[in-house]
């Protein structure tokens, strides 16, 4: 059995932060990817979408430098975003958050970037078992807590440390942190992906040159059913864009009237598969057009121009530290369904994970990472509740609303006033819902409760 520092479950941007900060403070750091051979991947790596976006402040939260992803990462700059309802739209051309990062954001090559943090922690002496799944954690709790783990191979490890980075699907998490929950409970209770998740879906169409715009992002909201569920259009490269969707896993059609919804037809007899959304989207907004007019790049996406994947949509929980454990990024439910990924969110804790990891201080994990991300985390809870149950009534209310209030994305008090008694009840409404979140309450469950 070899005896390693730092275990880290899952080589996705979470794991390989973890990993790279981890080698560069001296651990023997073990990255352990099951391993999905792409196309157009030169390494063995996580199964990851092709491609991604970052906006503005991200890129700061990851603790990058504006110049310091390289170029082909880059598939495209933005400028800015259109946010479009049932009758009402609102378009905005910053984020509102400074930023060093000079553009509104990014479209990025997803692989392409997890080749790069890859590269970047193998530079720094990080290791990689690829094409073995993680089987088994035992922990052992004698003489401090250390990890034995065993592969598919049937190959173990020891490790002092260990860092859960499998994502959104949380295959390793939720059985490893079982062993800590107490008698009659288990962490799937709030991480359980088929519940708490939201599923993705998109498709690299090649897009009209009269109707791509390289620049902007696309979302349309009020359109389809279920909480925070959206299709949205992403600009990537040579006219290709990701048109897609994203929609809580396990909605009843029973539960929603057809007639509130112009993506829902009277005849639909259950939710609309992601390919059926995207057609009736096309059709919708641009008439005119055939779907023939936006045909399917096959060579890129997982199968055929498409991919499926997971969205941690729920909110996050602590790690037992005490336990030498970390869990990082989509596996610690640490992204939002209003994120385009999580990818942010991954590196950051993967990068305060694998640092700590290396010092013997994982016991500061829990509050390093609410340090740095706590009001992104705020942020993104507030919304998502605030908007709960909205119907397209309510998200058209929202945007003519906003519209006014931000006046294309430089909030004022003035904008507040000029829109009147509606602009008053959605400060409200903001502000309240956000005073619940404060002091780390967006945590769902904390250190305290697992049982060492």
């Amino acid at each position: 059995m070899e005896r390693i520092d730092v275990a880290i479950v899952g080589g996705g941007p979470a794991g390989t932060s973890a990993a790279w900060t981890a080698a560069q403070h001296g651990a023997d750091a073990v990255v352990f990817e099951k391993g999905v051979p792409r196309a157009d991947r030169e390494n063995l790596g996580p199964d990851s979408t092709d491609a991604a976006g970052l906006l503005d402040y991200w890129v700061d939260l990851m603790g990058f430098t504006p110049d310091e992803i390289p170029d082909d990462v880059i598939l495209t700059r933005l400028t800015g975003a259109d946010f479009i309802g049932p009758s009402a739209d609102i378009s905005i051309d910053n984020t509102g958050i400074d930023s060093a990062y000079p553009h509104f954001g990014c479209a990025f090559h997803r692989a392409r970037f997890d080749d790069w943090l890859r590269g970047r922690a193998e530079e720094a002496g990080g290791r990689y078992e690829i094409g073995d799944s993680v089987t088994d954690i035992e922990t052992n709790p004698e003489n401090g807590y250390s990890h034995t783990l065993t592969l598919s191979s049937g190959d173990q490890f020891e490790a002092t440390s260990l860092v859960l980075a499998d994502g959104p699907q949380r295959t390793v998490t939720i059985d490893t942190l079982d062993q800590f929950t107490p008698a009659g409970q288990s962490i799937a209770d709030v991480l359980d992906p088929s519940v708490v998740n939201h599923i993705a879906y998109q498709e690299h169409r090649k897009v009209p040159e009269e109707l791509y715009d390289p620049h902007r992002l696309k979302f349309w909201w009020g359109v389809m059913p279920g909480h925070t569920a959206y299709p949205w259009v992403f600009p990537n490269d040579q006219s290709v864009a990701r048109i897609g969707l994203t929609m809580p896993i396990g909605l009843d059609i029973d539960d929603y009237n057809h007639r509130d919804w112009s993506l829902l037809r009277a005849d639909d007899d259950k939710i609309p598969r992601g390919n059926v959304y995207i057609e009736r989207l096309l059709e919708q907004e641009y008439p005119e057009y055939d779907i023939d007019d936006f045909p399917l790049v096959e060579d890129r996406g997982k199968r055929d121009g498409t991919e499926t994947y997971a969205i941690s949509s729920t909110r996050p929980i602590e790690s037992p530290t005490q336990a030498n454990i970390a869990v990082v990024g989509g596996a610690m439910g640490g992204t939002s369904a209003f994120h385009e990924g999580g990818d942010h969110v991954a590196v950051r804790t993967g990068k305060i994970a694998g640092k700590l990891a290396a010092q013997g201080r994982l016991e500061e994990y829990n509050e390093r990472w609410q340090a740095a991300l706590d009001t992104e985390m705020v942020r993104n809870v507030t919304m998502a509740d605030l908007v709960r149950g909205y119907g397209p009534a309510d998200w058209d209310r929202a945007f003519k609303t906003t519209d006014t209030m931000v006046n294309r994305g430089e909030y004022s008090l003035f904008g507040v006033l000029k829109s009147g008694l509606s602009g008053l009840k959605l400060f409200r409404e903001y502000q309240q819902t956000r005073r619940q979140f404060t002091d780390s309450d967006y945590v769902q469950f904390e250190e305290s409760a697992y049982s060492l």
